[in-house]
């Protein structure tokens, strides 16, 4: 994410936009993109904290700045916010900032429109303070584009990857006539710059060669016949570079989905209860790992990470599997949402790590029939499984249903 400060923040938690948009630092390693701090495009009515141009999509960022700090926003685009249960007053009357948001979102579409910019999605984020610690919104409001927050690095990072979503990305050329475009004073980055913001090259970018005419090719002048030699001996050492490499990292590669290799602790001890640890897994691709209607809901709505761990203890001398599945979510709001959906009755689950092949000796073979247990807290989902590693299982059992309650201050990482 390159910073591009044009202006003063209209607001007091304008700077918070512009801790948070830094903390992601340069490249694309994080999300990449151009963020506009200040700017106030042509026709827009007011300047704005921030337009954040991202290779699949615009965000424009308006800031509200509260009387005071809040536990709990109600923030419906048309309606009466309300602070902790008191109605938010304005000097002008207005019962809701979100109109001028929206306003000034739709002026910025019209300019890129008017100007044949790249026709990215335009999304709103109206980022509230000084400090709010819990913003409600209607789903209407959420499935138009438009978030309301609290500008913290991860709230506005999860409302960028949740919003920029278009089909095909802006290319490193068309990105740069876009900043134009929203900035018509001073220079746009150089299309190096931008490409190392995440925007494909353009005269690279082969995606869509099969919908254009891709000029013939001279054949390439004679090669030396001990290039290809030289050619093999270098890819040959390189691959044993890299399996080196991968011996060393203890053999894993994948980022989004990594099963813990390192040392587990001999127990946990909850309640003077020894847990011991079995096995522990995290992933980006929660839907994945799930079934059932909350599967569903999941391949519906952002997810930021799920945590799963699997731990062994016993009850009255007989071992007892149990299952620990952690849901981070953008807010609290969906996460009660989907809180909502894991404690109906059969609407599925998470799969437990057993189901994906991480079993372990004298461990249950399956989950099924276990005691469940769910949690809501702030934006994370917790859900608890306990099962008898051997014999038949009833749900309502009371000693399961007491460790599966148990477990929910068992750690997710081991």
């Amino acid at each position: 994410m390159r910073l591009i400060k044009l202006g003063a923040e209209p607001s007091a938690v304008g700077a918070d936009v512009r801790a948070a948009l830094s903390t992601w630092g340069h490249g694309d390693s994080v999300l990449g993109g151009v963020a506009l701090l200040g700017v106030t495009p042509p026709d827009c009515p007011r300047p704005l904290d921030a337009v954040v141009v991202l290779p699949r999509g615009v965000l424009v960022v308006v800031g509200v700045d509260l009387p005071d700090p809040a536990m709990r926003l109600e923030a419906p685009l048309a309606g009466q916010w309300t602070i902790d249960g008191w109605p938010l007053t304005r000097p002008d009357g207005a019962t809701s900032p979100a109109a001028e948001a929206l306003e000034a979102s739709a002026a910025v579409t019209r300019r890129i429109q008017d100007m044949r910019g790249e026709p990215l999605p335009v999304a709103t984020v109206v980022a509230v303070g000084p400090y709010v610690g819990q913003v409600v919104q209607p789903t209407v409001d959420l499935n138009r584009g438009v978030r309301v927050l609290h500008p913290k690095p991860t709230s506005l990072l999860a409302a960028a990857r949740e919003l920029a979503t278009s089909d095909r990305p802006c290319s490193a050329g068309h990105a740069a006539k876009l900043l134009a475009v929203l900035a018509p004073t001073g220079t746009p980055p150089a299309v190096r710059d931008l490409v190392a913001e995440g925007f494909p090259d353009a005269a690279t970018d082969l995606a869509s060669a099969s919908t254009m005419l891709l000029p013939r090719v001279a054949p390439a002048p004679r090669r030396p016949k001990w290039l290809p030699y030289a050619a093999a001996a270098v890819v040959v050492a390189l691959l044993i570079v890299a399996a080196w490499a991968l011996l060393s990292s203890g053999g894993s590669t994948e980022a989004s989905s990594a099963t813990s290799t390192a040392p587990q602790p001999t127990t946990v001890v909850v309640d003077g209860r020894n847990y011991s640890p079995r096995g522990a897994d995290r992933t980006e691709k929660c839907a994945d790992h799930a079934f059932g209607d909350i599967q569903v809901w999941l391949a519906g709505h952002m997810c930021l990470q799920l945590k799963r761990a699997v731990y062994e203890t016993t009850m009255d001398g007989r071992k007892v599997g149990i299952a620990v599945s952690e849901l981070n979510l953008p807010d609290g709001t969906r996460a009660a949402e989907l809180h909502a959906v894991t404690s109906a009755a059969g609407t599925g689950g998470i799969t437990p790590l057993v189901k994906e092949g991480k079993s372990w000796p004298g461990g249950p073979a399956t989950f099924d029939h276990s005691a469940i247990k769910t949690l809501v807290k702030d934006s994370q989902v917790r859900i608890t499984q306990a099962v008898w590693a051997e014999g038949e299982s009833d749900p309502a059992d009371p000693m399961l249903v007491a460790l599966a309650q148990q477990a929910m201050r068992l750690p997710v990482t081991q």
